[in-house]
């Protein structure tokens, strides 16, 4: 796979080769589990060694019978016959021939050692002492729960200094702390730990359980990589088996899971460094927002809808899709892969009408035609004196929209004055094969469709300012003579309500959000991240690499 690799970055061009083809090859070859795959193979494909034969014993013996002869004047035939004759050597002949002949037997049991072994297993009342070097505030990395009376030790956090040195197991039970009994408390156990200074004595009865080292405990998830689409502060969970324990991270994060054993409970640290911690499993998580009541209920107007005349335009999505995308409304962690620099397919402008979408994406696309293009929507309305097909609309009949919106070729489509109008799916791949990334300002059920790998999109929230920012802002353009469309109270009201009935919505989706209060500063910091992909990895779903 290293030869692979290392022609891959000297491919010449004339291969026709596209960069971000082999910016993925390159990704998905250099991926732990890929490589852990092909050492299976290897190891699979590893030719199995065959023993020539299983009579060497007789054929020594042949051998030294024909060379007695020639050991009364040959020196060298003197000295092999030495060396043939050797208990030692004898003795790896015999081993050989077994293992070839597969003579296995066990050695004959005898009650003097059963006796022996018994006695040698250490009873089920015995204790031990462990004495342990700390700091004062240094957590231990270990969680208590009261079982039968006793507190008993119900995790290890990997990592932790309890971990590296092995001593203590999930199932000993506690005894005393430095000569104290502990009690029944599991908090005072801990905040007693936590202050001690210096060496720790505790007297515990080990649980015998069977323990894994632990370069082998949690061997599936060492790879598993996490974004979390909320804030945790495991100070504010009342559910946490032990607050210090806890994990606080915010949305966004990427969290290195370490250990799933325990259903509600994972192990992890943030790929910025610290220590591991405890955060809710996408199980607990599940059930405790299941129990969470709505903030908006169906009498609310739905995101991306207008009010008015307007409200005829109806977005959709693909319908097809509707079973699949319902059963992952509920969006807690996602799992992701890291990737080297590349260029996303699509850059995805997501927000409420008014709040300024279409002068970020002309503005990108004015700046640099040759980096950026976007689509041309179709419509089924006669086009007018002044129109041309294929610059402002593409104009096709209303049965053959149809016919391709039953066929699911639209992203999205919606009927406006008996017209309908509508975002083809080949217009984008259109736009992505000239090698341009392709801008979109869609409805944002049509990101349901987009998070994929056919089109991976970075997807941008242009989100609304406070309603006297935006105030402000719309009587400056006016002013300014931009624009003559005046918004009334109502209109601005509108815009600042559903753009957090959008972010609400649809804020796992999100890559980047950005207030747009003001104009030429919301570019700027979209032109940063967008040139930001090309320079730095990224973390992307891992349903895009693998």
């Amino acid at each position: 796979m290293q030869q692979v690799l290392d022609n891959l970055k000297e491919l010449p061009p004339s291969t026709g080769a596209k960069d971000i083809d082999l910016i993925f090859l390159r990704g998905i070859m250099e991926s732990p589990i890929v490589r852990s795959l092909a050492k299976a193979h290897e190891r699979l494909e590893d030719v199995k060694l065959e023993a020539v034969q299983s009579n060497n014993v007789e054929l020594v013996s042949e051998i030294l019978s024909d060379m007695s002869s020639l050991t009364t004047h040959d020196e060298s035939a003197a000295e092999l016959c030495k060396i043939l004759k050797e208990p030692h050597f004898q003795s790896l002949l015999e081993a050989h021939d077994k293992v070839a002949c597969r003579s296995y037997e066990a050695p004959p049991t005898s009650t003097n050692s059963t006796s022996m072994a018994s006695s040698s297993l250490m009873p089920a009342d015995t204790v031990r002492m462990i004495s342990i070097q700390k700091k004062a505030g240094e957590p231990l990395g270990v969680t208590f729960r009261v079982e039968d009376g006793d507190l008993v030790i119900v995790r290890v956090m990997h990592g932790s200094m309890i971990d590296r040195q092995g001593m203590l197991h999930a199932g000993d039970v506690i005894r005393e702390a430095n000569g104290r009994e502990v009690g029944k408390d599991p908090m005072a156990l801990q905040h007693m730990l936590r202050d001690c200074n210096g060496s720790i004595t505790l007297k515990i009865l080990p649980s015998y359980r069977d323990t894994p080292p632990p370069a082998q405990v949690n061997n599936n998830y060492m790879h598993v990589y996490l974004k979390p689409h909320f804030n945790y502060n495991p100070d504010t969970d009342n559910l946490i088996p032990c607050k210090e324990a806890g994990l606080a991270f915010s949305k966004g994060d990427i969290l290195h899971i370490v250990n799933k054993e325990d259903p509600n409970w994972w192990q992890a640290c943030n790929i910025n460094g610290g220590r591991t911690g405890l955060i809710p499993s996408q199980f607990l998580e599940e059930k405790r927002k299941a129990f969470v009541r709505r903030d908006l209920d169906g009498s609310g107007i739905l995101c991306g809808t207008l009010t008015g005349k307007k409200k005829k335009k109806k977005m959709m999505y693909l319908t097809a899709k509707n079973a699949e995308f319902d059963r992952h409304e509920l969006q807690i962690y996602e799992e992701v892969a890291k990737m080297p620099p590349f260029q996303r397919k699509t850059l995805v402008l997501i927000g409420a009408q008014g709040v300024g979408r279409r002068s970020l994406k002309n503005r990108l696309i004015v700046l640099n035609p040759l980096q950026y293009g976007t689509t041309v929507p179709f419509t089924s309305r006669h086009p007018r004196d002044d129109e041309k097909d294929g610059q402002s609309y593409c104009f096709v009949s209303r049965e053959e929209m149809e016919t391709d919106i039953k066929a699911s070729r639209y992203l999205e489509h919606g009927e406006y004055d008996g017209n309908l109008y509508g975002t083809k799916i080949d217009s984008i791949h259109e736009v992505i094969r000239t090698g341009r990334t392709c801008i979109l300002d869609v409805n944002p059920q049509a990101l349901k469709v987009l998070k994929t790998s056919e089109f991976m999109p970075f997807v941008v929230f242009i989100a609304s300012p406070e309603l006297d920012t935006l105030r402000a802002m719309h009587k400056a353009v006016v002013d300014a003579g931009i624009t003559t469309k005046l918004l009334t109270e109502m209109d601005l009201k509108k815009t600042v309500d559903e753009s957090t009935r959008i972010k609400r919505a649809y804020n796992h989706y999100f890559d980047l959000t950005i207030v747009n209060d003001n104009l030429d500063k919301a570019f700027e910091n979209l032109q940063a991240a967008v040139e930001q992909l090309t320079t730095q990895p990224q973390w992307v779903p891992v349903n895009w690499v693998y």
